[in-house]
């Protein structure tokens, strides 16, 4: 799938130099090994709804969860994050005094450091004034439209090569390059097949009721 990807967005790329390469992924390390090695260029931003995620558990583990205060913190930082040029810096300066209030809460050390390791990829401010995405919410919707609506109806079962071919052809269809797509795909599946002649055919007698095709 990276492989395919990469080939994909190069190509992207190639026809349009012009694009601005906006790299929008959670903070799995994973995500970003691959992002920095594979495509060096552009910008990385961490999903803004991720940060919201990790943001309101760290409030939840400083003040309680769901407690009148962990949701005033969340709404007031929420918006910092996003809004305010360095708002990220914000967000660390407080979930650091937290920590320092709760030192042996380890999980909310564990929501500091995220944002401390993601600082670089939190300048959602400067990127929505050059209104460069922020949120990875369409390929998300995407993921839904293409594969859950499709794949996970009542009492479906697929094995790999059935399932996989779905979602080719799927993907081909929603992404408008189903006529090129299919070119390659025709290619792989042609096989020779030889005319039968007339003369080795053998019919089978009609009986009363059986239905012509």
């Amino acid at each position: 799938m990276k492989q395919s990807l990469s080939a994909l967005l190069s190509e992207a790329l190639r026809q349009r130099p012009d694009l601005t390469l906006v790299k929008v992924a959670d903070g799995a390390k994973d995500n970003w090994t691959y992002l920095a090695n594979e495509l060096p260029e552009g910008h990385e931003v961490v999903d803004f709804y991720h940060a919201a995620e990790h943001l309101k558990k760290a409030f939840d583990l400083s003040y309680g969860e769901n407690s009148n205060k962990s949701r005033e913190k969340f709404i007031t930082y929420r918006h910092i994050l996003k809004e305010e040029p360095e708002g990220v810096e914000k967000v660390i300066k407080a979930l650091a005094y937290q920590h320092k209030r709760h030192p042996r809460r380890s999980k909310l050390k564990t929501e500091l450091e995220y944002f401390r390791s993601n600082r670089t990829r939190m300048n959602y401010a400067e990127h929505l004034s050059h209104n460069l995405p922020i949120g990875s919410g369409v390929i998300e919707a995407t993921c839904k439209t293409l594969v859950t609506q499709r794949m996970k109806c009542s009492g479906m079962r697929w094995r790999h090569p059935g399932g996989q071919g779905i979602l080719t052809a799927r993907s081909l269809i929603q992404s408008g390059m189903f006529d090129n797509g299919w070119k390659l795909l025709a290619v792989t599946y042609c096989a020779k097949v030889t005319k039968v002649g007339m003369d080795n055919v053998i019919p089978f007698p009609m009986q009363k009721g059986d239905l012509e095709l």
